[in-house]
């Protein structure tokens, strides 16, 4: 595999949020990548003073493999504009609208997109039963609960209620479609044996059967397609986000969410779903790198040329 010269690149993983062990697991994989096609590759695990860190290492390209708060919302993605260094995935204003999920699905209806429907939450728990409750800001299913009573709700005790929310389940075929430079991958089907696809599910060794292409006819996996490239641009993505979603039987597609930077291990989702593509793990790391920008260069270049 020939790849251009890129400069050096810089590999963000970990992070101080709850999914650091994930985002460790997902940018080394990619680092062991990038290496083994000749790209000047730099592991950068962030803990403190992320600005020094990345600073230090005079990196030309920043591949984001961060999760959660501060890596996946928008925070370190505005760092590394001030910064002037290109990276991977959406820019600052996407990042930070589909990391909030009850703003992005405000975005996702406005733009005629099915999502689940909102269950309000009060002080004794939400007013019927059951429910998914989730945070409303957090990835990897961390902080999942379905709850079927009211004394499950008394039983999870939760605080800071509006960083909350609750959801109508939604019954059907849960799956993943991957969107590559604003075309959509095979949806991969997601199958846990829990029946609930939650951080055990996902991250649990054979708790989950994954099947690509999901086990749809072809018309409904095409129209999932076309439905999560409609979310991606609706929202602003960029990169290779992935729209999770669940099709009911016979129904229009309810997306649940948008991850703007999926698990990047080679067992990953997005992996699988480019690997059913003839893409392989190496290319789709140079594929995102290729595709690194900056949200406000064009506009800094402009302002500096009317000057």
């Amino acid at each position: 595999m020939s790849t251009p010269n890129y400069g050096r690149v810089g590999v963000l993983m970990g992070g101080n949020s709850a999914e650091r062990e994930i985002s460790l697991k997902s940018g080394a994989a990619v680092f062991t990548a990038l290496q083994s096609v000749g790209i000047d590759a730099v592991a950068i695990d962030l803990t403190t003073n992320w600005a020094d860190a990345i600073q230090n290492t005079e990196i030309q390209i920043a591949f984001i493999a961060l999760h959660g708060t501060l890596g996946e919302d928008g925070c370190v993605q505005g760092l590394l504009e001030t910064m002037q260094i290109p990276y991977t995935g959406s820019g600052v204003t996407a990042s930070a609208l589909c990391m909030n999920k009850v703003l992005c699905k405000h975005v996702l209806r406005h733009a005629g997109l099915q999502a689940p429907i909102d269950i309000s939450i009060t002080a004794d728990g939400p007013l019927r039963y059951p429910v998914f409750i989730k945070p409303v800001a957090e990835g990897s299913s961390i902080g999942l609960h379905h709850l079927s009573s009211a004394s499950e709700w008394q039983a999870l005790q939760l605080n800071n209620l509006p960083q909350w929310m609750a959801e109508l389940p939604v019954k059907g075929v849960e799956i993943n479609v991957s969107v590559l430079d604003g075309k959509a991958l095979m949806p991969v089907e997601v199958a846990p044996h829990s029946g609930v696809y939650d951080y055990a599910s996902k991250y649990t060794v054979g708790a989950t059967e994954y099947f690509c292409p999901a086990r749809l006819p072809a018309e409904t996996l095409r129209h999932c397609m076309q439905r999560a490239e409609q979310a991606v641009a609706a929202t602003g993505c960029s990169g290779a986000p992935r729209v999770d979603m669940i099709v009911p039987s016979g129904g229009e597609p309810m997306i649940l969410e948008i991850n703007t930077i999926p698990g990047m291990t080679e067992t990953s989702l997005l992996p699988k779903a480019a690997a059913a593509a003839g893409i392989d793990f190496p290319t789709l790391c140079v594929r995102l790198i290729e595709s690194a920008t900056l949200e406000h260069s064009s506009i800094a270049d402009d302002l500096g040329g009317a000057a």
